[in-house]
């Protein structure tokens, strides 16, 4: 699922940059790593939906493979490992963004865990 963030002050969605985009799933957590646990709510995921290549979209889901993908430069990234290159040209893992469940609410729990975009030449 793609998503944006809500600013809980103003109840802003954050929908006017494409760089504010969010991959949300639920990911079997006996299967994740406990970096991936660690970040996630009731077994909920959050990562960019930015490509760390070339800043293309990562917007398809590889389900024999269970990978993320991105299909400008082939990039493959693991939801239950951190979000870990698998394969292609990205030179590192989407960024993450802890959640938390509160209230009965999916909750952004905390920043990125490293800065979203993608590397320059």
């Amino acid at each position: 699922m793609l998503a944006w963030a809500k600013d809980p002050t103003s109840s802003t969605v954050r929908s006017g940059s494409r760089l504010n985009q969010l991959l949300l799933m639920r990911i079997d957590e006996e299967k994740a790593t406990a970096e991936t646990r660690s970040r996630a709510a009731e077994g909920v995921v959050a990562y960019t939906a930015i490509c760390t290549h070339t800043g293309c979209e990562v917007t398809d889901w590889l389900a024999g493979e269970a990978l993320l993908y991105c299909p400008c430069h082939y990039s493959k990234f693991d939801p239950r490992d951190a979000a870990r290159v698998v394969d292609g040209p990205a030179p590192r893992a989407l960024p993450a963004l802890p959640l938390a469940v509160e209230g009965g609410k999916l909750v952004v729990a905390g920043r990125f865990t490293t800065r979203v975009g993608f590397e320059t030449a």
